[in-house]
């Protein structure tokens, strides 16, 4: 069972990420009344709804739509669910969460108390969280491929630096970053330090990549072509990347050089044929 310490503990983890200065739900700078993560967005969508009168559904739906979809490309998205769903013990005994309002997380409150919910009963018939093995964090995949991270990946494939891939994706720097750190949340990886190759290798495992994706690989990860069909090879050399993975994309066929008609013109070759430039055969007159 969680305590306040373990709150405040991963309330202060929170806060002292390397990233959490970049959250979208922070005030923008220029409006602070805006989220930084989208500026038509603003900072009390996330709630709670705290003005007079019952909210309409339709906005309601809308707000917390805009809210969460903000929070899946946070770069601290999974140390802000973690805090959002740590609890605490009032003076009877009785657990509450931390914070039972908002949105935190990606979650919405109604998602965390049933959460809640589901750790009593389990307590309840023997299921204790501390015998029960960690669940792992419920990730979705097809959040990976929104327009916006497909052209991270696919800038990532073939660029090496931070610059040429914000380029290439058409974004910003720090837009680039907060989109990448969010597909290593989606897959599973450290944000801190995961590896570029890494990255696309898990997009390529999931299929976010096509697997005819041409990737430009840094080195990290040795590649070498198989001698046999079985990837024995392979597997030797890099054994934590599947054999299919790494047989080398087939190099496209270079076209013929076209050359123009001035160049077979100015040609000598292209004007007299061999048997023209043979030495002409000498004519004998006749003796006087």
């Amino acid at each position: 069972m969680s305590t306040t310490t373990d709150s405040i503990a991963a309330r202060q983890h929170l806060v002292d990420a390397r990233h959490y200065k970049y959250r979208g739900c922070a005030p923008d700078t220029e409006d602070p009344r805006m989220s930084a993560g989208d500026p038509d967005v603003p900072v009390d969508a996330w709630g709670p709804y705290t003005d007079d009168g019952a909210e309409a559904q339709r906005v309601r739906l809308a707000r917390e739509k805009a809210a969460m979809a903000i929070c899946g490309r946070c770069p601290v998205l999974a140390l802000c669910r973690v805090y959002a769903n740590t609890t605490t013990v009032d003076e009877t005994g009785v657990e509450h969460l931390v914070e039972p309002e908002g949105i935190l997380g990606g979650e919405l409150a109604l998602t965390r108390h049933r959460a809640l919910i589901a750790r009593r009963h389990a307590a309840t018939v023997g299921e204790t969280t501390d015998a029960a093995p960690a669940a792992a964090p419920v990730r979705n995949i097809d959040d990976a491929r929104t327009p916006q991270k497909l052209a991270v990946l696919d800038a990532l494939a073939v660029e090496l630096y931070d610059e040429r891939v914000a380029r290439r994706a058409g974004m910003d720097v720090r837009t680039c970053n907060w989109h990448r750190s969010a597909l290593c949340s989606l897959f599973g990886l450290d944000r801190e330090t995961a590896t570029r190759d890494e990255l696309l290798l898990e997009a390529l495992r999931h299929g976010v990549l096509p697997a005819s994706t041409r990737v430009v690989w840094d080195g990290l990860w040795p590649v070498a072509a198989a001698p046999t069909t079985d990837g024995a090879r392979q597997r030797r050399i890099a054994p934590g990347i599947p054999a299919a993975l790494l047989v080398p994309q087939p190099r496209a066929r270079r076209r013929p050089r076209r050359v123009s008609i001035l160049t077979r013109l100015l040609r000598p070759r292209a004007l007299f044929p061999a048997a023209d430039l043979a030495a002409p055969t000498p004519v004998l007159e006749p003796a006087a």
